[in-house]
Order: C-alpha cells, then structure tokens, then sequence
C-alpha cells in the first residue's frame, strides 16, 4: 500500500540530493578546519596567480615609460611597493575566502542536519510499517 507522506519525505530527500544537497553533503565531509584551509590553500595559488597576471597587464601597459626612464627607477623602492601590494592583496583575499567558507560551511552543516532529521523520520515511518505488517502476521498465524 502506497503512503503519500513517506513518497512525499522521499521526493523532499531525493530533491535535496541531487540540488543544493550535493554540495553540502561533500562539504559536510570535511572538518571545519579542514575545509577552511583548504580553500584558503587554493586561495592563495589563486591569488598569486592573478596578481601575477595583474603585474604583467600593468608592467605591459607602461613598458614605454619603463624603458625611457629605466635608469632613474628605483628599483628596490618598486620592488617594496610590489611586494607590499601582493601582501595586502593575499591578507584581504584570505579574510573573504574564510569568511565566506565559514558561512556556507556553517549552512552546510545545518543542510545536512535537517537532511538527516527527515531521513531519520522516513526511518521511523519504514519501522511503524514493518511493526505492524510482524503483528498482522503473527495475528494471521495464530
């Protein structure tokens, strides 16, 4: 016999799967901690990577005035400022990425949390079925 509230609980869970549920679920893999670093590890390769490229547009934008006035630079105080600039860029890239990590992390949790309430629920509608059918069998056989 068919029960429209487990099919409902069932298509509920099987949307969650396959829509938003299978980023939380493979975020809710991971330690917290584990999960921040990581995208703080891929964080920083990224941004290395497009201030590297960033350099290039700006160096390759100004490369006249570079090589006219090539002996005037100062090189170390250039050099400094580069630095300086890929030091403020990789700390300010690296509070967004853990803030925003920390927040889906957080939603993530909370996703799977209500996932598992209602599979718990589906759980126990299985259990209240199967009771039942071993009563109705048992009054059978008497």
């Amino acid at each position: 016999m068919l029960n429209e509230q487990k099919i409902k609980k069932m298509r509920k869970l099987a949307t969650y799967e396959s829509g938003k549920g299978r980023k939380q679920l493979r975020i809710s893999k991971y330690y917290r901690s584990d999960y921040i670093g990581l995208s703080l590890i891929k964080n920083f390769f990224l941004t290395t990577i497009a201030y590297g490229l960033l350099l290039l547009v700006y160096f390759g934008s100004k490369s006249d005035y570079l090589m006219d006035n090539i002996n005037q630079i100062d090189v170390v105080a250039l050099g400094v400022k580069v630095i300086l600039f890929y030091l403020v860029m990789i700390a300010g890239y690296s509070i967004i990425t853990y803030v925003y990590c920390s927040v889906k992390y957080r939603q993530a949790q909370e996703g799977v949390e209500e996932y598992y309430q209602e599979l718990s629920q589906l759980k126990k509608m299985y259990d209240r079925e199967e009771t039942k059918a071993g009563k109705a069998a048992k009054r059978r056989k008497a």
